[in-house]
This record gives structure tokens, sequence and C-alpha cells, in this order.
């Protein structure tokens, strides 16, 4: 008998995924580098006999106007985007889901003041709404992390409650009721894994969409302070130099646009992968 395949070699079938999976690598990679300081230059070292170089041997994405080495500096804030993300996602993917399969399962009041409270939180613009938070909270990477965590937690509400109000109609979940299973078994063993598809998905775009956002607070002096590196922040500082050191402003932005658009591609790849009614027609 043919053994049916999983959704991880479905993904392994997907051109774009494994095309966002390479280049979502390579950033991280650049990062870690980063992290444990194996990175050229120090990112936040000052050479000004150096300032403005374009690429070279010594510096491969050039310098900027104090003679910092932007090939560092942008590995340097790739790692600070990607742990803005990561904690900024996780927080809104655990409270965002929590409350959306309790207020969708429990229903009623409960359902009604999580619905309510996500409802006034959309009506705010996404980057309005996370500009004034980390107005109010400072411009550490934690209050940007939490802004961002805060702005996009409705999201994960509304994508983790469809279809907790679906499934628990279904004949299964109501012969457990009668059974007497209790709320904690029911919602972990029948209906979480209703749920996992796609909230997995939703938290590859949100990734995305977060890095986007950090990068455009720090663009607009609210996310990372200077000297500390910030793709978004090299790209507004990079401004005034572009018509005679272009390499200031491509590398970032071109740092920024390769992460965002691997993983998009990631999350198309695990959208086919764990949508059955797609793997049907491959």
């Amino acid at each position: 008998m043919k053994r049916e395949k999983n959704w991880v070699n479905y993904y392994l079938q997907s051109t774009s995924g494994i095309v966002g999976a390479v280049l979502v690598l390579i950033m991280i990679t650049l990062s870690l580098i980063s992290a444990f300081g194996l990175a050229p230059h120090d990112p936040l070292e000052q050479n000004p006999m150096d300032a403005l170089q374009g690429p070279n041997g010594t510096y491969w994405f050039g310098t900027d106007q104090f003679g910092r080495d932007i090939f560092s500096r942008s590995i340097d804030g790739m790692r600070r985007s990607l742990s803005v993300a990561l904690l900024s996602v996780g927080l809104a993917t655990l409270f965002g889901v929590t409350l959306g399969v309790v207020g969708g399962y429990l229903g009623r009041w409960i359902d009604n003041i999580v619905v309510r409270t996500s409802d006034v939180i959309f009506a705010f613009p996404a980057i309005l709404l996370a500009l004034a938070i980390v107005n109010s909270l400072g411009n550490s990477w934690i209050d940007t992390s939490v802004a961002i965590a805060i702005v996009y937690t409705p999201i994960f509400i509304r994508v983790a409650r469809g279809p907790v109000l679906s499934v628990k109609e279904m004949d299964y979940i109501k012969s457990a009721r009668v059974l007497g299973y209790s709320s904690p078994r029911i919602l972990g063993r029948h209906i979480m894994p209703n749920v996992f598809a796609p909230i997995v998905v939703q938290v590859a775009l949100s990734l995305s969409w977060a890095i986007l956002t950090e990068s455009g607070l720090s663009f607009l002096g609210l996310g990372t302070q200077p000297p500390d590196a910030s793709l978004g922040l090299m790209v507004s500082e990079a401004q005034a130099l572009a018509a005679f050191a272009w390499w200031s402003l491509a590398f970032p932005s071109i740092f920024i646009t390769i992460v965002v658009i691997g993983l998009n591609l990631v999350g198309d790849g695990l959208r086919d992968a764990l949508d059955p009614a797609r793997r049907s027609t491959s």
C-alpha cells in the first residue's frame, strides 16, 4: 500500500517554499555571524579616514559617512530585526491563539469581549498604533517587540477563532462533550490540530510584516537608536548620501527585501503543504 506523504514532503516539492527557506536561512546565518562576534568589522567602530568608500576587498559593502563597515552593520541590523520579529510574533501568537481558541470555544460574553477588543485594535492603522505604543513605552528593542505584538495579536485571534467556531459544532466534538471529556482535553486533542495549519502560515507571514514594521519604526526614529545598527535606521541615514554613495542605501534595502520575500515564499510553501485541497491537486 502506498504510504501517504506528510506535509513536510509536500513542502519540499514546493519551489517557492524551497527558495524562501534558502533565503531565510542565509539571513539567519548572517545574523548568527554577527551574534557570535564573527563579523569582519565592529559594526559600531568609526574610521573617519575610510568614510564613504565604495565596496572593496576590505569593506565588502563599502562604508558610511562615519567610516563604519556597512556589511557588518547590515548583518547586525538583520540580527536585531529578526530578534524583534521573533519575539513580537511569538507573543502575538501566544496571546492571540489562546484568546481566539478560548473565546471561540466558550462563546457568550467571553467571546464578545475578545472580539470587541480585537475590533478596537483593528480600527487603528497598524503602523500608527505601533508608533503610539513605542512612543509611550520607549525605544528599546523589547519595547518595539511589545508594540508590534499588540498590533498583530488581533490577527491571530481571528485566524484561530474561525476554525474553532466551525469545528466545535461537528458531531465528534459534540460526542466528546456527551462522553464527559473535559474542555482542555477537547481543545488539545480535537480542536487545536485543526487550528495548527492556518496559524503556522500566519506566523511566517507575520514575521515578514514584523520586520517591515520594525524597519519602518527605526526609519522614523522610534525604533533602534544610534549608534546601534538597524536596517531601517541605515536606510534613513543613507537617504542624503544616495546620490554619491549608492551602496549605503542599496545594501540595507536589499537585506530587508530578501528576508521579507523569503518569509513570504515560506508562507506560500507552508500554505500549499498544509492545505489538503491544494495537496490533492498536486
